[in-house]
């Protein structure tokens, strides 16, 4: 069976890419998988991809590259529109609305289109108009899920929820024993690592030998380190820098803290479960309580008045209680088996299965 991702630049650091790059490189051990990248930003990919996966991208947007045509919006739908036209592939699975609503016109119908989503379209008028003629969407939550069948209305395809995969097995496991606690992500407003910072303060008042690690990167770096300035937190929390083996950092790690407003996809969280370590983060919709479980692998914190406090007791609890870190951590573990690739491979297998005899 052939199929092709179609993404929105295959090059870059984002958790959406890095979820269809381990569930890619799990489908080419039995399938021939095609990456289609519609933007070309960089001379490699940021993270690595499978010798057994076909990448290729339409439009090279890399800084200095010199094009017939002018850059913009007009080269790019050019050269997606030929490339649409002349896809011939078994299964096509689309990662942005604008993409899925652009294969529904081009593709040939006798390819099974699939939308996978992540969040809800900034644009609803052209989804509506076309996810119809789609062959399924598939949501990574289950809120996510119940968020698109309500926003489709019964106008649409069927809707299923798969999670996100993590990277192939053996995953690096944390020993539990360094006083680290890390964070990553793009560094971005609402991440919210200016929450995170403000609360180690509280913790490294009280537990000076503990550090912070940021792994990442984003327009929120200045900002971010004036505050780190301003906290007097030089020898607490420590900016890392990118990283494409982000579990391989988490493993050194005995916390994970996740401040973000919404994880969407929520890769910094399943990364951390399958190194075995806890994490901490806030309550509510589309935040962290999407893939973690309360007391069982994680300890998450009351949005609103006082949070920041709130998640620093929250940390110190856990820097204090060893035993309860250890118990966490092999929750974490168990909870990461659901985001196995072979499971989640699996679970994609059997969808498309029932959708191609149609």
């Amino acid at each position: 069976m052939r199929l092709v991702f179609l993404v929105p630049s295959a090059y870059g650091m984002r958790g959406d890419t890095r979820a269809v790059l381990n569930l890619a490189t799990e489908l080419a051990s039995r399938h021939e998988v095609e990456i289609v990248s519609v933007r070309r930003v960089r001379e490699a990919p940021f993270f690595p991809v499978d010798p057994a996966i076909s990448l290729r991208w339409l439009v090279d947007a890399r800084p200095g590259v010199r094009h017939l045509l002018p850059p913009g919006q007009m080269r790019t739908e050019m050269a997606l529109w030929r490339t649409l036209r002349s896809m011939r592939c078994d299964v096509l699975v689309t990662t942005r609305p604008g993409l899925s609503v652009q294969a529904v016109r081009h593709v040939p119908r006798d390819t099974v289109r699939i939308a996978r989503e992540w969040s809800r379209p900034a644009v609803p008028g052209p989804v509506r108009r076309f996810y119809p003629k789609l062959d399924a969407v598939v949501a990574s939550t289950e809120t996510a899920g119940e968020e698109y069948t309500r926003f489709l209305d019964g106008g649409g395809p069927p809707v299923h929820v798969i999670p996100d995969a993590l990277a192939p097995e053996p995953w690096p496991r944390s020993r539990m024993d360094n006083r680290v606690v890390s964070a990553g992500g793009r560094w971005l407003p609402g991440k919210a690592f200016d929450v995170l910072i403000q609360a180690f303060a509280v913790v490294a008042d009280k537990r000076p030998d503990w550090r912070l690690r940021l792994y990442g990167g984003g327009p929120e770096e200045k900002r971010l380190r004036a505050l780190v300035g301003r906290l007097s937190l030089h020898n607490n929390v420590y900016f890392m820098g990118t990283t494409p083996d982000l579990p391989g950092e988490f493993a050194k790690a005995s916390i994970v803290a996740v401040t973000s407003h919404a994880e969407t996809p929520g890769m910094t969280v399943i990364e951390a479960l399958g190194c075995g370590v806890p994490v901490v983060g806030f309550e509510g919709s589309r935040g962290p309580g999407e893939y973690v479980t309360a007391g069982r692998d994680s300890v998450l914190v009351p949005r609103g008045e006082g949070e920041v406090e709130a998640f620093a007791a929250a940390l110190l609890a856990l820097i204090d209680d060893e035993r309860r870190r250890v118990v966490l951590g092999a929750g974490a573990r168990e909870s990461a088996a659901g985001h196995a690739a072979p499971a989640v491979a699996g679970r994609w297998e059997e969808l498309v299965a029932a959708l191609r005899p149609r």
